[in-house]
C-alpha cells in the first residue's frame, strides 16, 4: 500500500486531508497526517480576543474531529524530513516512509530573533498571533489607562499582512468605547513604505488610518528593543518610545524545515508559485504558509491553493502533465472598527481594486471601501471556516482563480 503523508493539520493540511480522502482509493492509499498540537485554532479570531469580541474558547476545536475517519492521525513533533529517502522521523524516533508528501507546517512568530523583545514579553510587550498572547493582552487592556500604544511589525513576510492594520483600527474603536481614546496615542511602525504593499490599497488604507488619528512610521526596520528606556530602535537609529508595545515578531517556517535543509533563511520552502510543487522534489507539494511563494500568508490563500494542489498531485500520480495553475489569489476582510470593514481581492498580477464582490455590480460586498456588510462578512467567515473551508467544500461564487468581473481599474 502507498502512503500519502501530510505534515501539519492546520488550515492547509486539514483541507488536503479531507479532499484527498475523497479522491484516493483506500485500498491503494494510506493517508496519514502528523501534527504536534491536538487543538485547531481559528487564527483570524485571535485579532478579536484582545478587545473582548471573542474569547479563547471561541476559536478552538479538536483537530481529530475536523479530519475524516479514514485518515490516520499522529500527534507528534517531526524531527527530520529526508526527501531524498522519502522518509520522515518523528520525535519518538518512529519513522514514516511516504510516496507523496504535502508540507503544511505553516509559520510561527520568533520574538527571540529581535534583541530585547523577549525581556518585556507579556509584561508591557505583547503579541496577538498566539492564543496565549491575545488573551494576556486582553487582560492587560481591560485596566490600562492610556499612554503611547505602539504596534511594530518586525519584518515581512508575516501571517495575514493586514492584521496589524486591523488591530490598530480596532484599538481606536476599543479605546473610544472605553472613553479613554483622548489619553491614547496610537502609533504604527512598519518596515513597509506605506500602510500596505499594493499602491492603490495602501493609499486607501493610509487615508482611513489618518481619519482615526493613527500615526504611521513607514520604513521602520527594527534593530532592538530598549527595555530600560521603553523604546524601539531601528537600524537608522530612529527611536519610537512606547508605554505598551504590540509586536508582530519575525515570522519563520517550522524548525524541522531548517533542520532538514529544505528551506531558505526564514525556513520557507522554495516552491513553484503556479504548480505548488517543491522546486527540488517532485513528490513533495506545499500548501499554506510553509512555502516561499510571493503571496499573502493567510487562510483564504490556502483555500484558493487547495484545488490547484490537489489537481496537480492527482495528475502527477497518474504521470500526467500538471495543468492546474495557481494565480496567487488572495481575499480578505479588513476590520476598520465601529462595525465596518474593507474587502480586498487580488492576485500575483492584479492589486486590490474597487468594485463589488462576488457578484459584479451586485456584491453584496464592497471592494476597497468600508461597509457594514463587509463587517458581517468577516464575522460570518468563522462559520464558513469550520463548516465549509476546512472540509474542502467549494464556497458558492468564490473560486480559486481571481476574477476581474465587478472590478474597476484605477490609475496607480
Amino acid at each position: 500500500m502507498k502512503t500519502f503523508l501530510i505534515l501539519g493539520a492546520g488550515t492547509g493540511g486539514t483541507m488536503v486531508a479531507n479532499k484527498m480522502a475523497a479522491a484516493l482509493d483506500p485500498q491503494e492509499w494510506r493517508i496519514l497526517i502528523v501534527d504536534k498540537d491536538e487543538n485547531h485554532y481559528y487564527q483570524p479570531g485571535f485579532l478579536f480576543i484582545p478587545f473582548g469580541i471573542y474569547s479563547p474558547s471561541d476559536v478552538v476545536k479538536p483537530k481529530r474531529k475536523l479530519l475524516p475517519s479514514s485518515v490516520e492521525v499522529v500527534f507528534s513533533d517531526v524531527e527530520l524530513i529526508e526527501p531524498e529517502r522519502n522518509k520522515v522521523t518523528l520525535k519518538d524516533a518512529k519513522t514514516i516512509n511516504y510516496d507523496y508528501l504535502v508540507i503544511a507546517t505553516g509559520c510561527n512568530i520568533c520574538p527571540d530573533e529581535t534583541p530585547g523583545l523577549n525581556e518585556g514579553w507579556h509584561k508591557n510587550i505583547f503579541d496577538f498571533y498566539t492564543p496565549t498572547g491575545a488573551a494576556k493582552l486582553h487582560h492587560f487592556l481591560e485596566t490600562w489607562q492610556g499612554g503611547r500604544f505602539v504596534l511594530n511589525v518586525a519584518e515581512m513576510p508575516i501571517k495575514c499582512p493586514v492584521a496589524p492594520l486591523e488591530f490598530m483600527m480596532l484599538a481606536d474603536w476599543y479605546f473610544q468605547k472605553r472613553g479613554i481614546r483622548n489619553k491614547v496615542e496610537l502609533i504604527y511602525a512598519t518596515p513597509l513604505p506605506g500602510a500596505f504593499t499594493k499602491p492603490v490599497c495602501s493609499t486607501m488604507l493610509a487615508g482611513v488610518l489618518k481619519t482615526k488619528n493613527i500615526t504611521v512610521f513607514p520604513e521602520f526596520n527594527i534593530m532592538e528593543v530598549d527595555n530600560a528606556k521603553q523604546l524601539i530602535r531601528s537600524y537608522d537609529e530612529t527611536e519610537v518610545p512606547y508605554d505598551v508595545l504590540v509586536s508582530i515578531p519575525i515570522n519563520k517556517g517550522a524548525d524541522v524545515i531548517k533542520h532538514s535543509g529544505m528551506g531558505d533563511s526564514l525556513n520557507f520552502i522554495p516552491t513553484n508559485k503556479h504548480t505548488l510543487q517543491s522546486d527540488k522534489w517532485q513528490n513533495i507539494f506545499i500548501i499554506g504558509d510553509a512555502g516561499n511563494i510571493p503571496t499573502s500568508k493567510a487562510g483564504s490563500v490556502a483555500h484558493f491553493m487547495l484545488d490547484i494542489v490537489v489537481e496537480n498531485i492527482l495528475s502527477h500520480m497518474k504521470g500526467q502533465e500538471m495543468r492546474a495553475c495557481f494565480d496567487g489569489h488572495a481575499n480578505c476582510y479588513i476590520e476598520t472598527g465601529f462595525n465596518k470593514a474593507v474587502l480586498i481581492d487580488f492576485n500575483y498580477e492584479v492589486e486590490p481594486l474597487p468594485g463589488k464582490f462576488p457578484l459584479p455590480g451586485v456584491g453584496p460586498f464592497t471592494l476597497l471601501g468600508e461597509s457594514v456588510i463587509n463587517h458581517w462578512g468577516k464575522l460570518a467567515f468563522k462559520w464558513i471556516y469550520w463548516n465549509m473551508l476546512l472540509k474542502g467544500l467549494e464556497i458558492p461564487t468564490v473560486h480559486s482563480h481571481m476574477s476581474m468581473s465587478g472590478k474597476k481599474s484605477v490609475p496607480v
